[in-house]
Order: structure tokens, then C-alpha cells, then sequence
């Protein structure tokens, strides 16, 4: 399976969200889909995750997703003959970097617009890039763990 595929699916498709959101909404603007718990709200980060930032954080910023991004790239590459798991987290988190590094670059800052909400608590807002690194860091972790308990087996049965 050609991972990079999936990959550039996942950054045509949190590019052409961004630009929908740009182009249907105004900045700040929200609009509910379920009422009191998924809305879509336009938000820019100039930061890092969460809204994390600091002065000339941008320049910063910019600069570790590109050297991240290349990172990557080289990672993906190294481990091509690896198992589909592993490629797989290593591409959604490279789509994601991708993804966040094309706005950073265009505008500036980051497009966010998925808002959860439960009652008087309000999750980050976050986009399409940002989902694919989660979900790409969760599928890896859970590989490391599944190689560590096939090790721990392998030990213990020896």
C-alpha cells in the first residue's frame, strides 16, 4: 500500500476545508450542526497546538514544521518495508505537518473550525490536519506497544 497516497488524499482534503471555511465564513463565526456540542467555528492559530504561542512564535513555528516535515519525509522513506501499521501513522502524521505547514507558509497562520463542546466545556478547535497527526500518533503508539508486548512474549516464553 502506497502510504504517500493517503497522505496527499488527507492534504487535498484539509486544504479544500480550509478554503471553504475561509470563503462561507466569517472569522469567529460559528455555526451550530449539533447544538451545545459540534459546531463549526472559524478560528487562526498562529501558534502550535492548543493555541500555544510566544512573540516571533510564528517564524519558530514555520520553521520546526518544515524541519519536521522533512523529518518525516526521510522517516517514511526509511521505513517503506515496514509493517502497514507504522507507514500508516508515520503518513497521517505527515499529511497533518503537511497540511498545517501549506497555511503557515500561504497565510500565516492556521485555519481551525472542528468546536466540540459538552455543556459549559469547550474543546480546542481544531481542523482536518491536526485530526490526521492525532489519529497518526495514536496508530503509532499502539504499534510501539504491540512490538513491546510481542518482545515481552517472546522474552517470557524463552
Amino acid at each position: 500500500m502506497n502510504v504517500l497516497l493517503v497522505s496527499a488524499v488527507i492534504v487535498v482534503i484539509d486544504q479544500i476545508t480550509k478554503a471553504v471555511t475561509r470563503s462561507t465564513m466569517m472569522l469567529g463565526e460559528s455555526k451550530p450542526i449539533i447544538k451545545n456540542f459540534f459546531h463549526f467555528t472559524y478560528v487562526t492559530n498562529d501558534g502550535m497546538a492548543f493555541g500555544l504561542n510566544f512573540p516571533g512564535g510564528i517564524y519558530f513555528f514555520t520553521s520546526v514544521s518544515l524541519l519536521m516535515t522533512v523529518f518525516l519525509a526521510w522517516y517514511i522513506w526509511k521505513e517503506k518495508d515496514s509493517d502497514l501499521i507504522l507507514r500508516l501513522s508515520l503518513a497521517l502524521i505527515f499529511a497533518g505537518a503537511i497540511g498545517n505547514l501549506i497555511d503557515r507558509v500561504l497565510f500565516g497562520t492556521v485555519v481551525d473550525f472542528f468546536h466540540f463542546m459538552i455543556g459549559g466545556y469547550s474543546w480546542y478547535i481544531f481542523n482536518v490536519a491536526d485530526s490526521s497527526v492525532t489519529i497518526g500518533m495514536i496508530l503509532y503508539i499502539y504499534n510501539g506497544i504491540l512490538k513491546q508486548s510481542a518482545v515481552n512474549t517472546i522474552i517470557e516464553s524463552a
